[in-house]
C-alpha cells in the first residue's frame, strides 16, 4: 500500500493529471470499461444479494454515466481560471481564482450500492485531477473482486488503483498519509478514519446516514404519496443511507395511512424472483433487524428468514420514539409509523435527536411544507417524493452533523477534490504608497474612504 502510495505522489507530480485531456480520457475509459462489463457487473451483485440488472441499472450505472458525462462535458469549464472583482484597496490588478487538484485521494466505498457508491467519488476525484485509491466494502465479495479485476486491467495503478481486503486493510491505509479522503459508511467508522486524517490534517468528506424521517400532512394525494414512499423504502431492501426510516403523521390520519401503506406493499409484490427486492448483505445485519421488531406492533410483514437472509418488507405501528427500532438507523425494510396530535412536537421530537441524512414533506400546503424545511436541520430531502434528489446531480448531496461532511455530486464533486488558489497580480508602473511609512493623518483619511 505504501508503494501505492508513493507511486500516485511521484506521478501526481509529473502534472500528467493536470491536464484536462487526460482526465477527460481516463473518464471515457472508465465508461466505455462498465459499458463493456455490464453483464458481468449484474451477474456480481446478483451474486452479492440478490439485485436485479434493472435496479443496478436504474440505482448504480445509470447515476455513474450521468457523473460522467457531465464531467466530460465540464470539465475545462470547472477547471478554468476565474476572475473576480478587484476591490479599490489592491487598484490596479486583476484577481482570480484557480482550482487545483488536491493530490493524492483515497476512495472508501460502501456495501449498499457498491458501483455507485464507490465509483462517484472516484469520478469526481479524476475530474478533478487527483490519482485515487479505491478500497471497496469487503462485504459485497464479489462486486469488489469484479471492480478491482476490470480497474487493474484497465488503469495504471499509479494513477487509479483498488485495494481489496477488510477492516485491516483500511486501517493500514489509513496510516499513510493522502491528500483527501472521501468515506462514505457508519457513523462509528466515520470517527476512526476522521481521527486518522487529522494525524497528517488531510480534509474529508464523510457521507453517513441517520434516521431520516418523513411527514405525511395531509392526505389529498395520499395514493401518490404512499405509492413513492413505499418504492423509496423499500428500494434496495431499505439499504439505503437516504431511505424514509419512519413515518411521522397525524393521528387523525394515521389509520388511512397504514391501510394505503399495506395495501401498496401488496400491489407490488416484492421478492428477489420479481426482480424488485434484494437480500440483506449477511446474516448479521438480519439479526440486527429481528432485535427491532416487536412482535404485538406489526401491522404487516415482520417474517426473515437468516439462511436465504431476506427479511419481508415490514411495517409498525403505535411506535414511540422510546421503542428499539427508533434508537438507531433501521437500513432495512421496516417502517414505523409514529402518530403525532401537534406538529409543533413532531418536529420539536426530531430536533432533540441528530440530523438526519434526509428529510420528506408529502403535503400540498405550502405554509406547512417550508414550515419544516426552515425548522428543520438535514442534509438534504424532497416535497412529495423521497430518494429521487440523488438523482439530480445539480443538487449537492451530503448531510450535516452526524449524517456527514461536505457534499458531492456534479460540480459539488469536483469542488470536494480541488483546492482554489487565490490569486492577486498586480502590475509594477504604478503603487499608491498609503500603506508605505511614513504614516500621516492624510494618508489615515484616504485608507479610512478606500475600505469604507
Amino acid at each position: 500500500m505504501d508503494q501505492i502510495v508513493r507511486a500516485q505522489r511521484d506521478f501526481f507530480n509529473t502534472n500528467a493529471t493536470k491536464e484536462t485531456s487526460f482526465r477527460i480520457a481516463r473518464l471515457k475509459e472508465l465508461k466505455k470499461l462498465l459499458k463493456d462489463n455490464e453483464e458481468k457487473l449484474n451477474e456480481a451483485i446478483y451474486n452479492d444479494f440478490g439485485k436485479s440488472a434493472f435496479d443496478t441499472y436504474s440505482s448504480e450505472l445509470a447515476l455513474l454515466y450521468i457523473e460522467i458525462d457531465e464531467a466530460i462535458r465540464k470539465i475545462r469549464k470547472w477547471s478554468a481560471r476565474r476572475k473576480v472583482r478587484t476591490n479599490l484597496v489592491n487598484f490596479p490588478a486583476k484577481s482570480y481564482i484557480i482550482p487545483e487538484p488536491l493530490g493524492v485521494a483515497l476512495v472508501i466505498g460502501a456495501w449498499n450500492y457498491p458501483y455507485q457508491l464507490s465509483l462517484a467519488p472516484v469520478i469526481a476525484a479524476i475530474a478533478a485531477g487527483n490519482t485515487v485509491v479505491l478500497k471497496p466494502s469487503e462485504l459485497p465479495s464479489s462486486t469488489s473482486r469484479v471492480m478491482a479485476e476490470m480497474i487493474h486491467q484497465c488503469f495504471d495503478p499509479r494513477f487509479f488503483a483498488v485495494v481489496g481486503g477488510g477492516v485491516g486493510e483500511t486501517q493500514a491505509l489509513l496510516q499513510l498519509r493522502f491528500d483527501k479522503i472521501f468515506f462514505t459508511g457508519s457513523v462509528s467508522v466515520a470517527r476512526i478514519v476522521y481521527q486518522a486524517a487529522a494525524r497528517h490534517l488531510t480534509p474529508v468528506t464523510l457521507e453517513l446516514g441517520g434516521k431520516s424521517p418523513v411527514f405525511i400532512l395531509d392526505d389529498k394525494h395520499l395514493a401518490m404519496y404512499v405509492k413513492r414512499l413505499v418504492w423509496a423504502k423499500f428500494l434496495n431492501a431499505g439499504q439505503t443511507c437516504i431511505a424514509p426510516d419512519y413515518i411521522l403523521v397525524h393521528r387523525s390520519l394515521k389509520d388511512k395511512l397504514i391501510h394505503q401503506v399495506v395495501e401498496e406493499i401488496k400491489k407490488e409484490h416484492f421478492s428477489i424472483e420479481n426482480q424488485n427486492y434484494v437480500q440483506i448483505i449477511n446474516e448479521r445485519n438480519v439479526q440486527r433487524l429481528s432485535r427491532l421488531l416487536e412482535k404485538d406492533k406489526i401491522v404487516f410483514g415482520g417474517g426473515f428468514d437468516t439462511e436465504t437472509r431476506v427479511f419481508e418488507p415490514t411495517v409498525m405501528d403505535n411506535v414511540t420514539f422510546d421503542d428499539a427500532v427508533m434508537r438507531e438507523e433501521i437500513f432495512g425494510p421496516v417502517l414505523p409509523v409514529l402518530a403525532f396530535d401537534s406538529l409543533d412536537d413532531a418536529i420539536h421530537e426530531v430536533k432533540q435527536r441528530e440530523k438526519p441524512l434526509s428529510c420528506y414533506v408529502f403535503t400540498v400546503d405550502k405554509k406547512l411544507r417550508d414550515k419544516i424545511l426552515s425548522e428543520l436541520s438535514f442534509g438534504g430531502g424532497a416535497v412529495n417524493d423521497a430518494v429521487m434528489h440523488i438523482a439530480n446531480n445539480r443538487l449537492p448531496f451530503g448531510g450535516v452533523g452526524e449524517s456527514g461532511i461536505g457534499s458531492y455530486h456534479g460540480e459539488y464533486g469536483f469542488s470536494a477534490f480541488s483546492h482554489y488558489k487565490s490569486i492577486l497580480e498586480k502590475p509594477v508602473w504604478m503603487e499608491t504608497g498609503l500603506k508605505y511609512f511614513p504614516h500621516s493623518a492624510a494618508k489615515l483619511k484616504w485608507m479610512k474612504r478606500m475600505f469604507r
